[in-house]
């Protein structure tokens, strides 16, 4: 079991930045990929970024490059999102999720943190 917790959500303007944090805890993560996922009002959950654990090796969805960047501190079993140059766009619920390296889809998830970016 993995038990994952985030913080750092909130209300910001446009062009804000905020930081994610997501503290892991349970079992080792050197076979797991963590991702930060969001879900906007009336949309699906859709993964915005990952990180492979062992690796540090990163991925990013098309709408975020460039202003997001995900990393991790094994030393703390923790995992981060920075957010730069917030848009309205990106208010959502964000997730932090842990998936097994041979898996497609996570195992565990996070209770989620709420991001607004106001206009």
């Amino acid at each position: 079991q993995v038990q994952l917790v985030e913080s750092g959500g909130g209300l910001v303007q446009i062009g804000d930045s905020l930081r994610l944090s997501c503290a892991a805890s349970g079992q080792t993560l050197s076979n797991y990929v963590m991702g930060w996922y969001r879900q906007g009002p009336g949309k699906e959950r859709d993964l915005v970024a990952s990180i492979e654990w062992s690796s540090g090796a990163t991925s990013y969805d098309d709408f975020v490059k460039g202003r997001f960047a995900i990393s991790r501190d094994t030393g703390k079993n923790t995992v981060y999102l920075q957010m730069n140059s917030l848009k309205p766009e990106d208010t959502a619920v964000y997730y932090c999720a842990a998936r097994l390296v041979i898996r497609r889809e996570p195992e565990y998830w996070g209770q989620g943190t709420q991001v607004t970016v106001s206009s």
